[in-house]
């Protein structure tokens, strides 16, 4: 089952791409990172050194119950099953096994909220087409959780655990993200005071964190956000961000959009266009939204 896992004040100057060098892009993690390629074909019954590293990926995804201990490099019939349900909710060969198809996939830099494997993750919203039925792929975390109408107005702070680029740089980038969000729905942002409570939490952090979430280094797990009215948004301190990323960094502004939708309710859409797309590959610049993420937020707030 998913966790409820998920700015208009515009800063009117401009700034300089900024790259912010990754803290831990080492050759272990690079090492990391193709081990999983080197894992191809394992199966039930198999022992492969690094097999616990994808296990933890699936546990971190949802596939595996959150008190299982997964130490082992084993794959036992539990892994197999979690990898077969995993298979089939991306619409691959489900064959229990690690293939070339489901490493493919892993590998795909992505957003780190959990697949909502134990509900649909897609709603039957339909709206006329002036031939057809058109579906739309957007969807809502398990129970809609929204912000109620008294808070339509909501505050943000900044918050690291580890200082990875300058804060003028990231308020600058998440303001321009809000207000992508603002301009299409009932919501405005505001920086809160110096000092005071806000809504919103936005930071840094790396690997395990404390929030039943960890990140798993460089190239996989990019950031992760809470539905409402949670308002934690993490970014994964020890990837390579951008303000205007080249093959091997991860945009922030793409990001901060994708985040801030868990944040104001959606989930996971099904269409490869949408901000609320899981997966955002580096160097991708996606910094606008959707038909299908405006649709899916006026849905949840109508």
């Amino acid at each position: 089952m998913a966790s409820h896992i998920l700015i208009a004040f515009f800063l009117f100057f401009s700034i300089q791409p900024f790259l912010a060098q990754s803290r831990t892009l080492k050759s272990e993690n690079q090492d990391q990172f193709k081990s999983f390629q080197n894992m191809e074909g394992a199966g039930k019954g198999s022992t492969v050194e690094g097999l616990s590293k994808v296990k933890q990926y699936l546990k971190n995804l949802g596939y595996y119950p959150t008190d299982t201990n997964l130490v082992t490099d084993h794959f036992d019939e539990v892994m197999e099953s979690a990898l077969k349900t995993y298979q089939n909710y991306y619409r691959l060969k489900v064959t229990g096994k690690l293939d070339s198809d489901t490493i493919k996939e892993m590998m795909i830099p992505r957003c780190g909220v959990p697949d909502n494997i134990n509900h649909p993750t897609k709603q039957s919203h339909h709206k006329p087409g002036k031939f057809n039925m058109i579906v739309s792929d957007y969807s809502f975390f398990r129970n809609m959780p929204k912000w109620p109408p008294s808070k339509y107005h909501l505050t943000y702070k900044f918050r690291s655990a580890v200082q990875v680029i300058d804060e003028k740089v990231l308020k600058s980038v998440c303001a321009k993200a809000f207000k992508k969000w603002a301009d299409v729905s009932q919501f405005t942002f505001e920086e809160a005071a110096a000092g005071s409570k806000s809504d919103i939490v936005i930071g840094f952090y790396s690997g395990d964190h404390g929030d039943g979430h960890p990140f798993d280094g460089p190239r996989r797990t990019l950031a992760h956000a809470f539905a409402p009215e949670d308002g934690r948004f993490h970014y994964d301190a020890d990837e390579n961000w951008s303000t205007n990323p080249g093959t091997n960094q991860v945009d922030l502004e793409t990001v901060a959009i994708h985040e801030i939708g868990h944040l104001l309710g959606l989930y996971h859409s099904q269409d490869k266009n949408a901000i609320m797309y899981r997966a955002i590959p580096y160097g991708t610049i996606k910094r606008h939204l959707s038909q299908d993420d405006i649709d899916g937020i006026h849905a949840l707030y109508s």
